[in-house]
């Protein structure tokens, strides 16, 4: 299986892993056919991105012990839907992003110069 690369090119980096994050619970924005939301964008919490993910339905400040899930605050990173962080990019309420741990399989909903004005891992 060939190894999953970023949006730059390169190999793949990890996310988080405190809290875990991926929709395969190992800390890289990857996916698969089975991951419907396609959660390949890894961002860094914002307050103003938090609330704007709950006003749409999902709510990742609140914590679900029965799913291992402790709940978001800011200056978390999470693997995020492209969809949802097109979204946000698009009112003006899309959180940072790292590249490096970004999946290139993003590219098909944002593209590359969006994610790059929003980077915290692009030198100026």
């Amino acid at each position: 299986m060939e190894k999953p690369r970023n949006v730059l090119g390169g190999e793949l980096e990890e996310c988080c892993s405190d809290p875990v994050t991926g929709f395969f619970r190992d800390g890289r924005c990857r996916t698969s056919d089975e991951d419907a939301g396609r959660h390949v964008v890894c961002a860094e919490m914002t307050e103003e991105f938090l609330d704007f993910t709950r006003a749409r339905g999902n709510d990742l400040s609140t914590p679900r012990p029965a799913f291992g899930f402790p709940g978001l605050g800011a200056g978390d990173r999470w693997c995020l839907c492209a969809s949802r962080w097109a979204e946000a990019a698009a009112v003006g309420v899309a959180p940072p992003v790292i590249l490096a741990a970004t999946e290139a399989s993003a590219l098909e909903q944002v593209p590359l110069e969006l994610l790059k004005a929003h980077a915290l891992d692009l030198a100026s």
